[in-house]
């Protein structure tokens, strides 16, 4: 019985992760995630959410039973060697790397593997109540090793990331938000996520997946370089026929109506 469940609807996909009753990440939750990453690269899928399918629960963390387990082989350790997470971290690469949008519905307790899963999403919206975020991996004796220290340093910055590391941090929603690990908080986060992906099921294909690539193509290299991928993508969206539709439009909008005109077509965050 698959672990992902998906269903589709108007270009949004919606996957739902349920392996109850920890909702633990594992091996083979790890490669149905894979396989659908690549199915998610056809033409009609606009928008991508991930969400727990077990109540309180986004992705507690990847199964310790199977970290444990590996540990324990020492012949099997040293076979892997430091390989044996690139795996896990190509997959991310390509979550991260669909030319759509793909936003995380943090359900509730994301920690270990499954924060950096949330990490390797565009847009994170938490459910507001008693659920736990972070990086726990410390008190276990090992480190996040699924992308969480590189992902978290370039989201937070190296300084504020390694004491988060350091210590195992694990905070709150309100905390997750004010530190910026998730981007708004909701009560129902899936409920919310769908809210956000029809709003960008609307944009422009074209634009969405240029604006990835020049925000994170750019971000790894230095200035210029990432002035050169901006430049690119810019003129791969003004040759667009959806860029010439929307600015026309806009244009035609009465110049003192055009400000509502733009936010009636934006979805505000919640706090």
């Amino acid at each position: 019985m698959p672990l992902w469940t998906v269903e589709e609807s108007d270009g949004v996909v919606v996957a739902s992760y349920a392996n109850p009753p920890r909702n633990y990440l594992t091996s083979a939750g790890t490669a149905e995630l894979s396989a659908r990453i690549d199915e998610w690269r056809r033409p009609g899928v606009r928008v991508v959410i991930l969400t727990g399918g077990v109540p309180d629960r986004f992705i507690t963390h990847y199964s310790v039973e199977e970290l444990l387990e590996l540990a324990s082989d020492r012949e099997e350790l040293a076979r892997r060697g430091p390989g044996a997470n690139r795996g896990y971290h190509g997959m991310l690469r390509r979550l991260r790397d669909l030319p759509i949008p793909v936003i995380a519905a943090m359900s509730g307790d994301t920690m270990g593997g499954g924060f950096e899963i949330s990490l390797a999403c565009d847009i994170r919206i938490a459910a507001r109540g008693d659920h736990r975020y972070g990086l726990p991996e410390a008190t276990l004796g090992i480190l996040p090793g699924g992308t969480g220290t590189q992902r978290l340093a370039r989201l937070l910055g190296a300084g504020r990331a390694i004491e988060f590391v350091l210590r195992g941090r694990i905070c709150r929603p309100r905390e997750a938000l004010d530190l910026g690990l998730v981007h708004e908080l909701a009560e129902d986060a899936a409920a919310r996520a769908r809210i956000v992906a029809a709003e960008l099921a609307q944009r422009s294909p074209v634009a969405l997946a240029q604006i990835k690539r020049a925000v994170y193509q750019g971000s790894e290299m230095h200035l210029e370089a990432g002035l050169e991928i901006e430049s690119d993508a810019f003129l791969r969206t003004m040759e667009s026929a959806e860029a010439v539709r929307a600015m026309r439009a806009y244009v035609s909008v009465p110049v003192d109506e055009r400000r509502d005109w733009l936010e009636a077509r934006t979805t505000p965050p919640e706090g």
